[in-house]
């Protein structure tokens, strides 16, 4: 008997999966953002009559495939269609009062669905966890801005993230959610969404905690900066940079500018050409427009403006090793590029990269590179985040995921990407292979889906919160996973860092 459940907008039947977990899939959660509604907010979706069948994934989020070699290692489901607006449950029992868990895809803010296997939420669903997963406005139908005098919304994107919320607090109850037990979670991209959302006054009060892996609330464009990449994107597209111009744009064409964009920024990443993107290295990603996102995150944060909210903030040990080593760029990296990345960053000049030397001796300039990356992107604005977090009254959980893979010979590290599978306890799903890269420690991921689903019950994970004067950061690793005490696991090298300390 396949489940039959009313929503805000029409009736749903889903499919009974193993172990009697419901799974309804394609809801729409908003209306198809095309023609009038291309380039503006979210709306809500049509009523529909009858019984709407959601036993198929729906359309993805229009989007150019990953550029090699990630198209080879970062799993990827595209589906044409119009009303890619849609969310996906997974629930064990539709008559319950369970916690939530709502995730945010990754992608770079230009790619990533809801829809991809590797994100099933049949283990959450079984261990007592409705399980939400969603799509939203990917490059520049997502996170276009053309800059200070820009009338249109910005961060359409992360609306849509926001209507997605709105739609789980007023329909999850009857999938069996608790609409006031919502955690978010996501990865990368994903990640980077949820610290904006914690800043965004139109997200407060839609979910209660918050668990972000490999990325946090520090990278985002100022309004200026969005006008370069904008103006940019309408050079490549020979249109005049307004809006009515680039929303005539077939979408097609728009994708394969955009994939000339993120060629250009990896090729030339010059601040004078792209503003703050030239560090982050993404195009597209959430605007501090002073009107959807009114201050930067992190600044928002710190002052409380997520007072409440607890955290679970990590990384992986060898983040930015995803970047460099299926590239070959470690090998390239020269002892100058080391330097020039490293005072861009904001280490100081000479003595920052002299430090990481001492921290790692006999590193090579390409390994002394994804150090400091790593750190810069993901491990300073983690700790950042809980440290604000823990200050205004909340409790802030810290990780750092250390299993190395033994994908390119072992080179890849515990890279950017590799805990999601444990995660999700979906270590057997074939798009993680190239990255798990040959049979991944069962227990670990016993270990790791255990704490995001206590977190997203009790919002404790099982280990002792981030907090002074003996802050706590969870290692996993090789079984048993350890508890270390300390700001730094790393000689002190967050010191040496200007803004993110």
């Amino acid at each position: 008997m396949r489940p039959i459940l009313a929503t805000s907008h029409g009736l749903v039947r889903g499919i009974t999966g193993p172990a009697g977990i419901a799974c309804f899939r394609n809801i729409p959660y908003a209306a198809p953002p095309t023609g009038p509604l291309r380039f503006a907010p979210p709306q809500p979706p049509a009523a529909w009559d009858g019984i709407r069948d959601a036993d198929a994934y729906g359309p993805t989020a229009p989007q150019a495939p990953y550029l090699p070699p990630m198209d080879r290692l970062l799993p990827e489901t595209l589906v044409p269609g119009e009303d890619f607006l849609n969310l996906n449950i997974w629930t064990p029992d539709t008559t319950g009062r369970l916690p939530v868990l709502v995730w945010i895809h990754g992608g770079a803010f230009s790619n990533g669905s809801g829809s991809l296997t590797g994100y099933d939420g049949t283990a959450f669903a079984r261990d007592g966890v409705v399980l939400v997963t969603l799509n939203y406005r990917l490059g520049a139908e997502g996170f276009l801005h053309l800059g200070p005098d820009d009338t249109v919304r910005a961060n359409l994107g992360l609306l849509d993230q926001i209507a997605a919320l709105e739609w789980v607090r007023d329909n999850i109850a009857s999938f069996g959610g608790d609409p006031g037990r919502v955690t978010v979670a996501g990865q990368s991209a994903g990640a980077m969404s949820i610290g904006a959302l914690m800043a965004m006054p139109a997200a407060k009060g839609l979910f209660h905690r918050a668990a972000l892996q490999s990325g946090a609330a520090h990278h985002t464009l100022s309004p200026a900066s969005a006008a370069l990449v904008a103006s940019r994107l309408a050079a490549v597209l020979e249109v005049p940079p307004t809006r009515p111009d680039l929303a005539a744009v077939p979408a097609e064409r728009l994708l394969a500018a955009q994939s000339q964009l993120r060629g250009a920024i990896f090729a030339n990443p010059d601040p004078a050409l792209w503003g703050e993107a030239a560090l982050n290295l993404m195009p597209f990603e959430p605007v501090v427009d002073h009107d959807t996102l009114p201050r930067a995150p992190m600044e928002a944060i710190t002052e409380g403006g997520a007072a409440g909210v607890d955290v679970l903030v990590g990384w992986t040990s060898d983040e930015f090793r995803l970047f460099t080593v299926p590239s070959g760029l470690s090998g390239l990296v020269t002892e100058d590029l080391v330097e020039r990345t490293a005072t861009a960053y904001g280490l100081s000049p000479g003595r920052g990269v002299a430090a990481y030397r001492a921290a790692f001796p006999g590193a090579s300039p390409g390994e002394l590179f994804t150090r400091i990356a790593t750190d810069w992107f993901y491990r300073l604005p983690a700790l950042r985040l809980a440290e604000a977090q823990a200050r205004h009254g909340a409790r802030a959980f810290v990780y750092e995921f250390a299993w190395p893979s033994p994908a390119f010979g072992g080179a890849l590290g515990a890279c950017h990407a590799l805990d999601v599978p444990f995660v999700f306890d979906n270590l057997a799903d074939p798009a993680f292979a190239p990255l798990l890269g040959g049979t991944p420690p069962r227990a670990l991921a016993d270990m790791m889906h255990t704490a995001w689903v206590s977190f997203a019950t009790t919002g404790d994970p099982g280990w002792p919160a981030y907090r002074d004067p003996d802050p706590a950061v969870r290692r996993f690793a090789a079984v048993p996973s350890t508890v270390a005490a300390g700001h730094e696991p790393r000689g002190g090298l967050r010191n040496l860092w200007h803004g993110l300390r």
